[in-house]
C-alpha cells in the first residue's frame, strides 16, 4: 500500500474512528484502526464488536493495500501533523512508514486478516430523522439509563418507531424519560440501542434540520452520515412495558418556571449531597412550593411560586432525579403532575406531550 493525504483531513478521520475503539481491550487487535486504500479513497474503521465507526476521506493512492495500524498511536501522532501531507507505506513485514516534511516514522502493523469487518447491515427498513430531533431524542434520554448490569437490557435506549413517530426511552427502576419525534417513514419496530453507541454517535451529528436515515435489522442499527457510517449491535430482549408504568390520571398539577425551580433544587441539592439521607422535601400549598433540605452543615428552604391545582402535598424526592431532566429541556415552565406522596410524579411540558420524566418518590419513615 501507497499513498498520500493530507494531514488534517487524516487526523479528522482518526478522531472520529478511534471512538468506537474501547477501553477494555479483550483482543489486542481491537487497539487498532483498519486502513484500506483503494481507488481515490482511503477508508478508515474502528470496532470493539458492539460499536463500529467507519470514515472515508479522499486520498492519492498509488498502490492499494490494507493494514491494520495501532490506533491510538497513530491518532495522537497525526493530530500533531495536520499541516502537513502526509505518505503511508506498507512494506512486506507490515509496517508502515508515515512520511511527512523531511521526516519519516516506522510503526508495526497488525495483519488485517485477523481484523473483524465491518458489518454489513441487510435490510431494507429505515427511518428518517432529522439530526437535531435524533440528537434531541439522544440528549433528553440518555441520563435515565441504568448503570449496573443487573439488567443488561435496561443499559441502552428503547427506540419504539410506529405511525410515522419515535418514542424514545430510557429508565433504571428510579425515573423513566420519555421524549417523542416525527420520522419521514412509516415502519413498526422497537429496538434498543447500547447507551455507549449513543452517546458516541450523537457527538457525530449536528443540530440541523437535515435527515439522516438510520438503518435497522433484527440485531443491528446503522446511521449513515455520508462519509461516514455508524453501525451497533442492538441489546437483546424484552424490554419493560413503560407505558404500564406511567400513570392515567392525576390529582394535582403544578406549573412552575423551570428555570427558577431549577436554581433553587441546585441551592437545596448542595446540603442535601453533605448528608446521609439525600432528599429534597416538597411542600405545595396555596400556589407556592417550599423546598427543604437538612444537613449536619445546615438547613434550606426555598419558597417558589406555582400555580397549583388540586390538593396540597408534602413529598420528597432524590434532587439529582428533578435536577438532571429539568436540564434535558429549554422550556419556560412546565407541568409536574403528583398523586400522593409514595407515587410517581411527572414532568411534562405545559403545552404539547413532547416529553415526560417519571421520578419514584423517597419514601420516608416516620
Amino acid at each position: 500500500m501507497l499513498v498520500s493525504c493530507q494531514g488534517l483531513e487524516l487526523s479528522e478521520a482518526l478522531l472520529i474512528v478511534s471512538k468506537a475503539i474501547s477501553n477494555k481491550i479483550t483482543n489486542p487487535i481491537l487497539e487498532g484502526i483498519k486502513i484500506v486504500a483503494e481507488d481515490d479513497t482511503l477508508t478508515l474503521s474502528a470496532t470493539d464488536t458492539e460499536l463500529s465507526i467507519e470514515k472515508k476521506i479522499k486520498a492519492q493512492v498509488k498502490n492499494e493495500g490494507e493494514t491494520v495500524v495501532p490506533g491510538r498511536f497513530i491518532t495522537e501522532f497525526v493530530k500533531k501533523l495536520t499541516n502537513s501531507t502526509i505518505e503511508l507505506e506498507v512494506n512486506e513485514k507490515n509496517q508502515m512508514e508515515i512520511r511527512y516534511e523531511e521526516s519519516h516514522s516506522v510503526i508495526q502493523c497488525y495483519n488485517p486478516v485477523e481484523y473483524p469487518g465491518f458489518k454489513k447491515i441487510d435490510t431494507k427498513d429505515y427511518f428518517g430523522i432529522s439530526k437535531k430531533d435524533f440528537k434531541s431524542c439522544v440528549s433528553k434520554t440518555i441520563f435515565s439509563v441504568a448503570l449496573d448490569d443487573s439488567r443488561p437490557i435496561l443499559k441502552g435506549v428503547l427506540f419504539d418507531i410506529a405511525d410515522g413517530m419515535v418514542q424514545t426511552v430510557a429508565l433504571d427502576g428510579y425515573r423513566l424519560a420519555l421524549v417523542k419525534k416525527k420520522v419521514t417513514t412509516d415502519i413498526k419496530r422497537s429496538i434498543v440501542v447500547p447507551s455507549r453507541s449513543l452517546s458516541e454517535l450523537s457527538k457525530l451529528i449536528d443540530d440541523s434540520d437535515e435527515i439522516i436515515n438510520v438503518y435497522v435489522d433484527q440485531y443491528t442499527i446503522m446511521v449513515d452520515l455520508g462519509d461516514t457510517k455508524v453501525t451497533s449491535r442492538l441489546l437483546e430482549g424484552d424490554y419493560i412495558n413503560y407505558k404500564q408504568i406511567i400513570p392515567a390520571n392525576f390529582e394535582s398539577f403544578v406549573t412552575v418556571n423551570k428555570g427558577q425551580f431549577e436554581e433553587a433544587l441546585e441551592r437545596a441539592t448542595l446540603l442535601s449531597k453533605t448528608s446521609n439521607n439525600n432528599f429534597v422535601k416538597f411542600e405545595i400549598k396555596e400556589n407556592n412550593i417550599c423546598l427543604t433540605s437538612n444537613s449536619e452543615l445546615g438547613n434550606l428552604r426555598e419558597n417558589l411560586a406555582v400555580t397549583l391545582q388540586g390538593k396540597d402535598l408534602i413529598i420528597s424526592f432524590n434532587p439529582r432525579y428533578f435536577l438532571e431532566s429539568l436540564k434535558a429541556v429549554s422550556n419556560e415552565f412546565v407541568k409536574i403532575c403528583f398523586n400522593s406522596a409514595s407515587t410517581p410524579c411527572v414532568i411534562v411540558p405545559t403545552t404539547n406531550d413532547e416529553f415526560l420524566y417519571l421520578i419514584l418518590p423517597v419514601r420516608l419513615i416516620g
